[in-house]
């Protein structure tokens, strides 16, 4: 079974032991090859709470299941639930363990039914692993709280078949939940992905829902051998594909996460931390290791025969047969850094299914109306953040980096932690530097997959051909926050022309 989040994350942030011992078995039950287990999850709307949490919501077989976990012993006493810890003290509770598991249950599915999702079979179980029976009620049927005896994968598999087979009949005239949107629905719900506060200028502590776009490619990546994933600057492709590759691997599957943008490697390296996946670079993949599952992060960077042929000799079954996922930009940010056959292209997209990411997460709508202004790409609808105008500069000198300094400087004495800004020059492959006043100055190559939460893009191309087009438009698709283009009139000239020819073939 699928776990969201994967077991490690369980592992870090259950609160309770019972709850980390029913992952481990949840893990492993391979009854339902589509089951999926939501660990302690957020329920927006209760009858008598702003949120409550339900331990677990399990999508199996069908059939909605949500797990209240109670560790240590539960007794009622006097008309009063308690829970009895380790140390035999007794907490008192606000009501059984049930009520609290069916009060969980309505709620999600009040959310859902608001959402237009339809009706769906839901049921709802406790689980009190420490106890050797569980408590006898006309309440609730017996099949419906497990015990010690059921804490094995058979045993809890065979307890799950038993509770979705007497799960509840559709009502006479009610719409019907399709699988396959209840699954995306619950992967939205309950899948955790960063999302940017622009106000702030800071990735938000807390996490939020994953959009749409992004629950519909996690459900699809748990369902579908090859899957290929279009997405422009923004809209939360790396982050997406860190997320499918936990899962896989928690699946027991070995796991590759490849690409050709070197600055790649810090983005996945801590979101994969004490995962058995394997984080290699394009360039340094060993042709003699295979393996389950592969992920390949700006794809478009390496589509070409070579490059292709590379990935089927690591791929077991090869790329025709075996388990892969590539996610790219349709912007085609290939041309500053790798390269790109839109042949060879449309023959990997035959072998596979394919998705969009349509929302931009990251740049505010500012930005992304420059970069459709400007380049005519689509990178999403921007319809997450909200920010500040793109701040355009004209010095009296060059429009170099000493000038993007400059503007840097003006950001810190504002406020700004002079880590949160970089230096974009676009007319450079060169590895990252730090001037002097200690500013990062990166180039394309070097930032392309990465983001910052403020941008100055200097040294404009003298030309926009395909080159030049891809420079510039990684360089502005990085901002978080703040972006500001230091352009010299000759460069206003040039983008004006630039936009004249996006309005002509518009």
């Amino acid at each position: 079974m699928i776990l969201v989040p994967d077991l490690a994350d369980v592992e870090r942030y259950a609160t309770s032991d019972a709850e980390r011992r029913l992952a481990r078995l949840l893990r492993s039950v391979d009854s339902d090859l589509e089951a999926v287990a939501f660990h302690s999850v957020k329920l927006r709307s209760h009858a008598y709470k702003q949120q409550a949490e339900a331990d677990f919501v399990i999508l199996y077989k069908g059939v909605v299941v949500v797990v209240e976990v109670k560790g240590g012993g539960v007794r009622k006493h006097d008309g009063v639930w308690y829970s009895i810890d380790r140390r035999s003290d007794w907490h008192r509770l606000g009501g059984s363990p049930m009520e609290q598991a069916r009060s969980a249950s309505f709620a999600l599915r009040d959310i859902l039914r608001e959402e237009g999702i339809g009706w769906f079979p839901h049921e709802s179980i406790v689980v009190t692993p420490d106890i050797d029976s569980p408590p006898h009620s006309v309440e609730w049927h017996a099949s419906h709280w497990l015990a010690k005896d059921e804490m094995n994968v058979a045993r809890l598999a065979s307890a799950l078949n038993a509770v979705v087979a007497n799960a509840r009949h559709a009502p006479a005239n009610q719409k019907i939940a399709r699988p396959s949107d209840l699954r995306t629905r619950l992967f939205g719900e309950f899948t955790r992905v960063p999302v940017i506060d622009a106000q702030r200028g800071a990735v938000l502590e807390e996490q939020n829902r994953a959009t749409e776009g992004q629950a519909r490619v996690l459900a699809a990546l748990a369902r579908n051998p090859r899957v290929l994933v279009y997405g422009g600057a923004g809209t939360g492709k790396s982050l997406v594909l860190a997320e499918g590759a936990k899962q896989e691997a928690d699946q027991g599957r070995s796991v590759l996460i490849t690409f050709g943008s070197p600055g790649l490697v810090d983005f996945f390296a801590p979101r994969i931390a004490g995962r058995a996946i394997d984080l290699v670079p394009f360039g340094a993949l060993n042709a003699t290791k295979k393996y389950d599952a592969v992920f390949v992060d700006e794809a478009q960077d390496l589509m070409t025969a070579e490059g292709m042929d590379l990935l089927d000799t690591v791929i077991y079954g090869g790329r025709a047969s075996g388990r892969w996922r590539m996610f790219l930009d349709p912007n085609n940010q290939a041309h500053v850094d790798g390269e790109f056959d839109a042949d060879v292209l449309a023959l990997v997209a035959d072998e596979a299914t394919t998705l969009d990411l349509d929302l931009n997460v990251r740049n505010t709508q500012a930005i992304v109306h420059v970069v459709q202004e400007y380049l005519g790409a689509d990178v999403g609808d921007p319809g997450i953040v909200h920010g500040e105008k793109v701040q355009w500069h004209t010095p009296s000198d060059a429009a170099d980096v000493e000038a993007a300094e400059a503007i840097a400087a003006d950001l810190v004495s504002s406020g700004v932690r002079r880590s949160e800004i970089w230096i974009v020059r676009t007319d450079s492959v060169e590895q990252t530097t730090t001037t002097t006043n200690g500013f990062t100055v990166i180039t394309p190559r070097y930032a392309k997959g990465l983001e910052a939460e403020h941008v100055v893009v200097c040294c404009l191309p003298t030309e926009f051909d395909l080159a030049g087009t891809a420079a510039f438009y990684v360089a502005v698709t990085r901002a978080r926050v703040s972006l500001h283009i230091v352009a010299s009139k000759a460069d206003k000239r040039t983008l004006q022309l630039l936009v004249k020819k996006q309005l002509a073939q518009a």
